[in-house]
Order: C-alpha cells, then sequence, then structure tokens
C-alpha cells in the first residue's frame, strides 16, 4: 500500500498546498486502494471515480492559482443520509436505492470549498437506526480491524473507510451515539458538535431534534480541521444557531492543568467486565496525570436517557419518514388505490428496524399516549439537561465510555433492547444537546480469545465549548497514543 495513503488529513492537506504532491496523484492512489479493499470491507454504497477524478483536478488548479486549502486534496467519505448533488444517495434503504440527490448538503459543500475529495458514499444503518450498521439494506460493511466484527453505526460505512485508509475523513451523523460508538470501534476519533453547530441542510432526517453532523478521523487535530471547515451558521437550516463561531485547530493543547474533568457517579463501569473496568480507571489517570483535576459528579436522571431516547427519536422519525409514501421520492409499489400503494410501498422499502421504530413513535403520539409518553419524555429531556448543567458547575468536562463492549461479531445482538443498550453512554449527552466525542484508549480482548480490539473514551464539553473539548482530547491522544498500538487488518494484509 502507497504510504501516501496513510497520511492523516492535516499531513495531505501540507503536502498538497507545499506542490510536494498533487491532489489528482493522491486521488488515483486512493480510488487504486478503494477498488483493491472493499470487497473485503465494504464500506461503501457508491465509490465516485470520475467525481474525485475531476474534483482533484480542481483543486490542483486552485492551488496553482495561489490558493491555500485547509483540506487539500483530503479524500473523504460522505455518509449516504447526506445529499451530493448527482450522487446516489440512498440512506441505506430500498425505499431510496435509485434516488439521485439534487442538490448538495451545506456541510458536504463547505468540506469540498475547503479541498476535499468525495471518493464515495458511505453505507450506515438504514435511515441511520441501528448501533452496528448490520441494518444497511443495501450492503455489509466490516471492521477493518476484524472482518468478523461489525464497525459500529449508524456511521459504519464512513469509520471503516477511515480506518481501512480509504479516506482521512468520513462524514457521520450522531443521534444517540452514531459517530462516538463507531469511531470506538474502529479506533478513531469521533465528534458531535453542539446541535445546532453544524447545519443539517441536506441531511435527511431521522429524529430533527437530535440529528447532528460531525467527523471521524484519524487524529483530534483532522476533526478540528474538518468541524472548523463545516461549522458555523446556515440561514437554510432553521435550527442552525447564529452567534459567533470560534475555531478548534488553532488552539489545541499538549496538557489539562486547570482543566476539572468531572467522572460521573452512575457511570459505573465494574458491570462492563475486569478488564473495561481497568482500561477506563487507567483512561481516568491519565487524565489526572496530564494535569487535570477529577471530581466525582453526579447524573441522576441519565439512567432514563434510554428510555427517554426510544420515545422521542422513534416519535420524530415516525413523523419525518412519513414523506417516503412512493409518490414524491423513491421506490413505488402500485396497487389498486392510493391506500394500497402506500403500504405495498413502505413495506416492500422499509427494513425491520425502521419499521419498529416507526410503530413505536407512531403510538407514542398517538391520540390517548402523546401526554402519557411523547410529552413525559420531554420533561425527562429537559431535567438530563438541567443534570448536566448543574455537574458542570463543578467541571469543565466529563469522560465517560464511549461504548459498554468493543465491536461484537455480526448476529451476537440479535435481540432490539440488547443492540439498543450499546448507546446506554451516549443518549444522555445527545438528548441534552452537548458536544461529545470518542478518543481511542486502549485494547481490550473480546470474548471468544480474540485479537484485542479498540475501545474509545468519551469526553463532553458544556454547550459551544467545541474548542476547550477538543484541545484536552488532542492532549490525551499526543500522550497516550493508543491509536497506534495496533494496524487494521486491511493494512497488515496489504503490507505482506
Amino acid at each position: 500500500m502507497s504510504d501516501s495513503i496513510e497520511r492523516n488529513a492535516a499531513e495531505i492537506a501540507r503536502g498538497v498546498n507545499s506542490g510536494a504532491f498533487s491532489a489528482a496523484e493522491l486521488t488515483r492512489s486512493m480510488l487504486a486502494h478503494i477498488d483493491r479493499t472493499e470487497p473485503q470491507v465494504g464500506a461503501y454504497l457508491s465509490v465516485l471515480h470520475e467525481r474525485a477524478a475531476a474534483t482533484a483536478a480542481r483543486v490542483d488548479e486552485r492551488i496553482k492559482q495561489g490558493e491555500r486549502l485547509p483540506l487539500a486534496g483530503v479524500p473523504l467519505a460522505v455518509k449516504d443520509n447526506m445529499c451530493l448533488e448527482g450522487t446516489r444517495t440512498t440512506c441505506g434503504s430500498k425505499i431510496l436505492e435509485h434516488w439521485t440527490s439534487p442538490y448538495t448538503a451545506t456541510a458536504v459543500q463547505r468540506l469540498l470549498d475547503a479541498g476535499c475529495i468525495p471518493v464515495g458514499k458511505a453505507n450506515m444503518d438504514e435511515f441511520a437506526m441501528g448501533s452496528s450498521c448490520e441494518n444497511s439494506a443495501l450492503g455489509v460493511t466490516r471492521n477493518p480491524y476484524d472482518l468478523e466484527r461489525v464497525p459500529g453505526g449508524s456511521s459504519g460505512g464512513s469509520a471503516s473507510a477511515v480506518a481501512a485508509f480509504e479516506a482521512a475523513i468520513g462524514m457521520g451523523s450522531d443521534t444517540g451515539g452514531s459517530i462516538r460508538e463507531p469511531a470506538a470501534f474502529c479506533n478513531l476519533v469521533g465528534f458531535k458538535p453542539t446541535y445546532g453547530r453544524v447545519s443539517r441542510y441536506g441531511l435527511i432526517a431521522f429524529a430533527s431534534s437530535l440529528d447532528q453532523i460531525g467527523p471521524l478521523t484519524r487524529t483530534v487535530e483532522d476533526a478540528a480541521l474538518a468541524y472548523d471547515a463545516m461549522g458555523g451558521h446556515d440561514p437554510m437550516d432553521a435550527t442552525s444557531i447564529d452567534r459567533p463561531f470560534e475555531t478548534t485547530a488553532d488552539g489545541l493543547r499538549t496538557d489539562l492543568r486547570g482543566v476539572r474533568v468531572g467522572i460521573v457517579r452512575e457511570f459505573a463501569t465494574k458491570e462492563l467486565g475486569p478488564e473495561i473496568d481497568a482500561l477506563y480507571a487507567k483512561a481516568y489517570r491519565d487524565l489526572e496525570a496530564l494535569g487535570a483535576e477529577l471530581v466525582e459528579v453526579a447524573l441522576p436522571t441519565a439512567e432514563y436517557g434510554l428510555a427517554t431516547y426510544y420515545l422521542i427519536a422513534p416519535a420524530e422519525c415516525s413523523s419525518n419518514l412519513a414523506r417516503f409514501d412512493g409518490v414524491r421520492y423513491g421506490l413505488r409499489v402500485e396497487g389498486a388505490n392510493v391506500h394500497e400503494m402506500y403500504e405495498r410501498t413502505r413495506a416492500a422499502g422499509f427494513g425491520p428496524e425502521v419499521k419498529r421504530r416507526i410503530l413505536i413513535g407512531t403510538y407514542a403520539l398517538s391520540s390517548g399516549y402523546y401526554d402519557a409518553y411523547y410529552v413525559r419524555a420531554q420533561k425527562a429531556r429537559t431535567l438530563i439537561a438541567q443534570d448536566f448543567a448543574k455537574a458542570f458547575a463543578s467541571c469543565d468536562l466529563i469522560a465517560a465510555p464511549a461504548a459498554s463492549s468493543p465491536a461484537f461479531t455480526f448476529n451476537a445482538k440479535s435481540d432490539p433492547y440488547s443492540m439498543y443498550l450499546m448507546d446506554y453512554y451516549t443518549i444522555p449527552m445527545s438528548l441534552a444537546g452537548l458536544p461529545a466525542l470518542s478518543v481511542p484508549c486502549g485494547w481490550v480482548t473480546p470474548p471468544g480469545g480474540a485479537s484485542p480490539m479498540p475501545m474509545g473514551l468519551q469526553l463532553t464539553a458544556p454547550l459551544f465549548a467545541e474548542r476547550a473539548l477538543l484541545s484536552a482530547a488532542h492532549a490525551y491522544e499526543r500522550a497516550t497514543g493508543h491509536a497506534a498500538a495496533q494496524r487494521p487488518v486491511i493494512a497488515m494484509e496489504a503490507t505482506q
């Protein structure tokens, strides 16, 4: 494998901007690598050979004209629930399998403007509903560190692409943990900004009050560069927050002196097993060794996060997915009348998990149950946000697990409840709209004696404190170096 495609986004941008190599050269190497590895990994639903080559040529021309682009020539994997004009945008669903985007999402366009090269549309759990990427109706995506294990979800394709060196930045969307969990499973940095900090225009909605776009990368610096490029107010998105945008890549630090880190009393890790418990205990000590002061904080309503989320998110999905009826978008299955056409289209187009969540949401919103379920869930959400505000009165950041286990084998969590529990540690932050990320924090041996698999440390900051969050994660990453402990199977096979 060419060393050039293993470079991080920051290294690629420096090389292209300086003329050490061209965006076109790197793109050719990347596409050749994708063609070799995709039969094993399955990260992409569409590989954009012609689009990538044409974009790379335009980036090289901009460089020749004297521009310096923050992400010049950086290969980009776009999660397939984000619109990119002229490409399929499927959401991993049969109902949109052949739908072509007529426009480009704001966050995607901003990364392209910064110099990124779109090399493919990445696989995902159908309509972003899942924690393993097993719910895609259009393909199987594997974890590059163990091809018998899942990459995490719902942004599993983006995570696998970056981990397998098939992209340097992956775009993900996070509703209840769908960036942070696959980052933990695939030895990456996965960053969910404050809700409303990155435009959702052009993101096909799952749960509109929770969905947020963010990057998956191999380093914190790359995540900061991607966030700085894609973030900021967008008048095309009614939920986009109009307030001054603070850049992050220019503020990364190497220590945590003066930083108070909260350890959540209710997020005990002993029940996760002795090896995982020891791993997180070591991660917290490493934060302390970098100069942080560890303080205990309480999130007494966090235990209600799972139940709260699985009322609010399905209710919003029930409403959002009503538009896929065979009339306006995608698949249409004819029937004897319009009602039969609706039923046949949605029965054929949606998979089991999507149907399950639509039914839950429709029930929660139905007459006689709206107040009992949906309204009470929204009240619980407010209490969770208030608990975070109280916790941040005594700390600057909160440290917690990003996932309760390493990546598991396919079909290991076939019942919905055990799968939903995978998001236990990430959902409360999403309900509160807080910025949070996962950064590699070590390796554990999964059941069955397989090779060690990565785990992630979740760091959370108050609203709009992205700069402090990424800065602290960078210090931890630089001091510990966990990500470099093991190479993905794909990379090792390519160098043999």
